[in-house]
Order: structure tokens, then C-alpha cells, then sequence
């Protein structure tokens, strides 16, 4: 997802949106330990969006809280 994308969210939907992607690694987790994966990068990329989505989220908590 790219950063435009993320910034177009509000808070709640980025909340969700980040919990969604926590359980979408921790199942590409699971997946690469029983070897059914085969492109590993996909981790790394979804890693990735979920830190941006946490920068884009605390700025956004930062501002609401002024």
C-alpha cells in the first residue's frame, strides 16, 4: 500500500487496518514454518505497510491530541 493511500485513511480505519495486517503476517508466519510459502519477501513487504501505517497513525493521534 503506498503512503498516499495510508494518509487518505482516518484513525479507525487505520487501526483496523493494522490489526488486519498483524494477523495477515502472523499467518505468512505460520505458512513459511509449515513450508508452504514460497516468496518469502511478502513478509517483509507486509512489514513494511504495517510501519508505515503505525507512523501515519501516531502522527495522526498526534495531531488530534493538540
Amino acid at each position: 500500500m503506498k503512503i498516499a493511500e495510508i494518509r487518505k485513511l482516518d484513525t479507525k480505519q487505520l487501526t483496523s487496518e493494522t490489526v488486519k495486517l498483524r494477523e495477515e503476517i502472523a499467518e505468512l508466519k505460520r505458512r513459511l514454518t509449515l513450508g508452504e510459502l514460497d516468496n518469502v519477501r511478502v513478509i517483509r513487504n507486509k512489514r513494511k505497510d504495517l510501519a508505515r501505517m503505525n507512523t501515519v497513525l501516531s502522527e495522526a493521534l498526534v495531531k488530534e491530541a493538540k
